[in-house]
């Protein structure tokens, strides 16, 4: 019997192209499964066939747990207390084995080996077919529609398979059995059975692999996309640069008539793509991005992140674009947030800030509006930078001569420390429930207790809107927050 295992191994390992130690494996767990059966309870048994010789013995286990962890499983597991009387040394995670007698071959159900044998053996093709076609370095998986698969579909690559969640489909997308597709490798599941490559075609990924393929510029290192946003099968916006002076790199990108971007645009049922130069000078990269609009004027906001854009009447809806789509489109592919605005507007929010930093120089620092107006005009907008900013840039105001800069240096720091006194009081006040709150950081505490938000109700009852006015989060990060403060009202059975 011993000889005939040996060679029922060989012919399996020859025929189906798969390790000897595959199928040994296999004829092991189809022992081991067969023997649990003869006890009750959820048993742990091993088989260990000799390579050489076919023989094997058969082992029941218990997995050695901690102590305090108590067993789950007394049928496969022991106390480690228990475990080091019979086996010294023996540490948490080990197994202690005892020899059973062995289940004959022949006993075991045909079928049940049969199964295990095929499935181990197909896992094994599966994954050497796998590692192979990784093994290549492609980026795009290209193949077939083979099925669906609970509203995803499996795509087929020669014997290799890949998952395209709907998610990931460009929307309004009709793809069929049979059809051809491209989409961009994301990651490999291996938990997945029968098709562990996940795809897309919505990634901005699989757009800027799509432009690499068609323009040789960009794998020559000529050019580089530095960033993609997509609003996929509608329309995207890439930003590129040179790095060769000779090279232009929007007309490269587009190619003769336009083949290459248009290779790209029916890849991708027809998405518009906007090709963007980009530049290392934040506010020209988002003048950039938001073409076709034409942009009047730009104000950074470094602590924000953001930046006021004007544009006139004429380019007000080019540049937001329908639905938003043009300014979101645009703040994806810079980074940064871009707040569309026209003159009118901008007059407006500016005399907003004038007024409040004159109110609160006046204020703060106890002088008059003459006084006030001339910090404003000379760009002061903060009393950080009234107390902070060098002696030898404020003494080159003409209004101001040196002991007029050092008082108002020295009411500056005066009253930064005032108000941080009042601040960390009003800190003082806020719940220990509220600060231990997950997502609450120290800035955002200082900024909730400044609001006289004090409490974890005061925190629950806000709108989300307050609560980034307040804080300056983002909409998503805000209501986060919020429902995170409201849990314990569901958890107490309160509306």
């Amino acid at each position: 019997m011993n000889r005939e295992l040996l060679m029922l191994v060989e012919a399996i390992s020859r025929e189906k192209n798969v390790e000897r130690d595959v199928v040994f494996g296999a004829v092991e767990q189809a022992l081991a499964q067969a023997t649990k059966k003869l006890y009750e309870g959820e048993v742990d048994i091993r088989v260990a066939i000799d390579r050489d010789t076919g023989d094997y013995d058969t082992f029941r286990r218990w997995v050695v747990v901690p102590n305090d962890a108590g067993l789950q499983n007394p049928e496969a597991e022991e106390l480690l207390m228990d475990a080091e009387e019979r086996s010294p040394g023996i540490e948490v995670g080990e197994f202690i084995e005892e020899q059973i007698e062995s289940l004959p071959i022949g006993r075991i159900g045909a079928m049940t080996a049969k199964q295990v044998i095929l499935q181990k053996i197909r896992d094994a093709e599966r994954e050497m077919l796998l590692n192979e076609f990784l093994s290549r370095g492609e980026k795009i998986f290209t193949g077939t529609v083979k099925r669906m698969d609970k509203g995803d579909i499996i795509v087929e690559s020669g014997r290799v398979e890949g998952r395209l969640r709907r998610s990931e489909m460009i929307p309004k997308e009709n793809l069929r059995n049979g059809d051809r597709v491209r989409a961009m490798i994301m990651e490999v599941d291996l938990t997945l059975r029968g098709a562990p490559i996940l795809l897309s075609r919505s990634a901005p990924e699989f757009m800027i692999e799509l432009f690499r393929n068609e323009v040789p510029e960009i794998e020559q290192g000529l050019l580089e996309i530095k960033s993609c946003a997509r609003d996929p099968g509608s329309r995207a916006k890439i930003a590129v640069l040179s790095h060769d002076k000779r090279v232009d790199p929007i007309g490269t990108c587009v190619g003769v008539r336009g083949s290459r971007v248009n290779a790209v645009t029916n890849e991708l049922a027809g998405e518009r793509v906007d090709i963007v130069l980009w530049s290392e000078d934040p506010a020209q990269f988002v003048i950039n991005a938001l073409a076709p609009a034409n942009v009047s004027s730009i104000v950074v906001d470094e602590e924000k992140h953001a930046m006021d854009v004007v544009v006139d009447e004429e380019n007000l809806a080019i540049a937001i674009g329908r639905g938003g789509q043009n300014v979101r489109l645009a703040s994806d592919l810079t980074g940064w947030k871009i707040n569309i605005m026209d003159a009118a507007e901008s007059a407006q929010k500016q005399a907003e800030e004038t007024s409040f930093a004159r109110k609160l120089f006046m204020e703060k620092l106890d002088v008059d509006e003459e006084l006030a107006d001339i910090l404003v005009s000379e760009g002061f907008a903060s009393l950080e930078e009234v107390a902070y900013v060098p002696l030898s840039e404020m003494l080159e105001i003409e209004a101001f001569d040196e002991e007029t800069v050092t008082e108002l240096r020295a009411r500056a720091k005066d009253a930064l420390l005032t108000m941080e006194i009042a601040q960390e009081e009003s800190v003082s006040a806020v719940s220990q429930e509220l600060r231990d709150l997950e997502g609450i950081t120290p800035e955002i505490v200082a900024k909730l207790a400044a609001g006289g938000v004090l409490t974890r109700d005061d925190l629950a009852d806000l709108a989300i809107d307050e609560l980034t006015d307040l804080t300056g989060q983002s909409e998503e990060e805000a209501k986060a927050l919020i429902m995170k403060a409201r849990e314990h009202w569901f958890a107490d059975g309160q509306e």
